[in-house]
């Protein structure tokens, strides 16, 4: 992966929608525009839906992979 280190590091594997999301945004809100949070989440309704409401707000969506164990590692840098 050729991605930066993130600024910041959330783990919503073990929340469901809609928490996922508004664990994402409280984290999103401690960072600075441009600044990259790493997010680790579950195949499903939050690899679904989280990045579309990211990119709505007008987030940058890095990097998406697929860990292969039914989780997803989702980069996004922080829109202005």
């Amino acid at each position: 992966m050729n991605a930066k280190k993130a600024d910041r590091v959330v783990d919503i594997t073990s929340v469901v929608c809609p928490i996922t999301f508004v664990k994402v945004k409280v984290a999103l809100e401690e960072l600075e525009p441009g600044q990259l949070l790493e997010i680790l989440m579950k195949d499903g309704e939050p690899i679904q839906n989280v990045p579309r409401s990211l990119k709505d707000e007008g987030h940058k969506l890095v990097q998406v992979e697929n860990n292969g164990n039914g989780t997803y590692t989702v980069f996004v840098e922080k829109g202005n």
